[in-house]
């Protein structure tokens, strides 16, 4: 009985002094990653202990390889999914695996961006940071400096084939089973943490899309207009000049798609306030009113891509402009610009005054918004009106300066029957 005693005395002596140690090297770690006022910080849980800790210095504690052979084989929870973790002892490499992986950015809406998997690896010397970022076929590399406050990364695709960058979301994309596509990405970004500010300058050579049937769309009649007086409204009309002035001024410059409008739409929704700004040529926007739908995600704007470039091969500027102004919505139930000019001024579209134009163009931002608007106050959003005036092409300066004059004391009534209740039905779709 003494023996068993005296055994158990040095067990509860053994774990309390393990206890003290484990406690000690808690502080100790605790001491070494605590931020100093103005760090880049976050909240770790150490069982039942919170802790404050610099982010810099958490990652150097995690690179440094007596540290990093103890996650080895570990999985951690985060918010972009289960998070395997590996050391190379020869490489000094740690390496960040997750399957499947979910990412988010205020950039592109609230949607998530899901890929089957990613991976990440990190070499260290002092505060000299690189790696490898890499799902399937797609990868890039990454290097930055570390400091306290943050981290600067710099990344770097090299030119990929369009198709294998698709790839990474064709579970989402059902057109890349029957979809042809050619060409070349490559992208250059900065990645400010902890602001999380994303700087992109992409590069797209040679992109060609075939399979995907648009062709057909040059025999497409729409619906919104049934029942109403034929309209001959033109490339070159009023209507058809200010909708380019407010949608997409370099239509006839773009190939489909607009790389520096969607850079700059991609920083400047990174604002905590912002309105999401979509930066999607009409191009892009006939895809969306035929094929995809109004749902605001990162696929959609990829499936818009594949339709916007092909459509510009198989049916030309003026078919794509045509498609648009037949099909665009105009307020609750109205679409499309003959059924628009009908309803809000009893008119045809190629009857319009270029005021009337510019007021019709100004509303395609937010047309439910916009209708509700006028049908309430008499006005749309006077600052867009007056933006969509100043761009509206071709028109001497002067010109614009009096059309900007005129829509600024324009104080139109809706007509009785308008303003979202109109009884024209939604285009009706291809796919």
């Amino acid at each position: 009985m003494r023996t068993l005693f005296r055994a158990l005395r040095i067990t509860a002596i053994a774990a309390l002094i393990l206890m003290l140690a484990l406690f000690a090297m808690l502080m100790g770690a605790r001491a070494v990653l605590r931020p100093a006022p103005g760090d880049w910080s976050t909240s770790v849980h150490a069982g039942p202990i919170k802790l404050e800790v610099g982010v810099a210095a958490l990652i150097q504690w995690g690179t440094t390889p007596w540290i990093a052979q103890q996650l080895h084989g570990r999985t951690l929870p985060t918010r972009m999914g289960d998070v395997h973790v590996t050391w190379d002892a020869t490489r000094h490499e740690l390496a960040l695996h997750c399957r499947p992986c979910v990412v988010r950015s205020s950039s592109w809406g609230t949607e998530p961006v899901r890929l089957a998997d990613a991976r990440m690896t990190v070499q260290r010397n002092g505060t000299e940071l690189k790696g490898t970022l890499s799902s399937d076929t797609v990868n890039a590399l990454w290097h930055g400096t570390l400091r306290p406050k943050g981290l600067n990364l710099h990344i770097t695709l090299p030119d990929t084939p369009v198709r294998d960058a698709y790839a990474l979301f064709a579970a989402a994309i059902p057109e890349l089973a029957y979809a042809q596509i050619d060409g070349t990405v490559a992208v250059q970004a900065t990645l400010e943490l902890p602001a999380k500010k994303l700087t992109v300058q992409p590069r797209l050579q040679g992109m060609a899309v075939s399979g995907l049937g648009t062709e057909t769309w040059g025999l497409a009649q729409s619906t919104c207009g049934r029942g109403l007086p034929a309209s001959h409204l033109g490339t070159d009309s009023l209507l058809a000049r200010a909708v380019i002035a407010a949608e997409d001024q370099r239509f006839y410059e773009h190939s489909g798609y607009d790389l520096a409008e969607m850079t700059q739409a991609l920083h400047s929704n990174q604002a905590e306030d912002a309105t999401l700004r979509g930066a999607s040529t009409l191009s892009q926007q006939v895809a969306k009113l035929l094929v995809t739908g109004g749902e605001r995600s990162p696929v959609r704007k990829l499936r818009e891509l594949l339709y916007a470039v092909e459509m510009e091969q198989t049916l030309g500027k003026a078919r794509i402009l045509q498609l648009y102004l037949s099909h665009a919505p105009w307020g609750a139930t109205v679409c499309g610009a003959q059924a628009a000019a009908h309803t809000y001024f009893g008119k045809r579209a190629d009857q319009l005054t270029a005021a009337q134009a510019v007021w019709l163009a100004a509303m395609l931002h937010n047309p439910a918004l916009e209708a509700q608007r006028w049908k309430s106050t008499g006005q749309i959003n006077q600052a867009r009106a007056q933006w969509v005036a100043g761009n509206l092409r071709p028109m001497k300066k002067a010109q614009r300066a009096r059309l900007c004059d005129e829509i600024r004391v324009m104080n139109w009534t809706p007509l009785a029957r308008s303003v979202g209740q109109g009884t024209d039905g939604p285009a009706t779709s291809l796919r």
